[in-house]
């Protein structure tokens, strides 16, 4: 049977690749980085831009979440769900090893998509 590796560097199935059935938990902040939102969705690309058109009511666009810093990519919603659910009870110093870990610099990883 052949297989592709998906982002993650992992075999899937043909099946599981032409399905795009990945997930995304992220982490979105405002231009001076001291907000934090932590999202899920199966398109980041297509989320993210929006948030940067501010297109969806609630918390980034009140507090103006434009920007991009962290994500992780599951192959199943539960998992994703359950790591959102995870980084969302941690404390703010933890989402910000998570980001600092991965991002260092904290530029918009959105930018990577264009």
């Amino acid at each position: 049977m052949p297989f592709y590796i998906n982002k993650l560097g992992e075999a899937i199935s043909r099946e599981q690749a032409m399905k795009k059935e990945l997930f995304y938990v992220y982490i979105m902040t405002n231009k001076n980085n001291n907000v934090l939102y932590t999202g899920m969705n199966n398109d980041l690309k297509r989320r993210t831009y929006e948030h940067k058109m501010k297109l969806i009511e609630g918390f980034t666009k009140k507090y103006n979440c434009t920007k991009l810093v962290f994500y992780e990519i599951y192959r199943d919603s539960y998992q994703a769900i359950v790591r959102e659910k995870q980084i969302k009870a941690g404390s703010r110093k933890k989402k910000i090893e998570l980001i600092e870990k991965m991002n260092p610099t904290w530029r918009d990883l959105a930018e990577d998509f264009e």
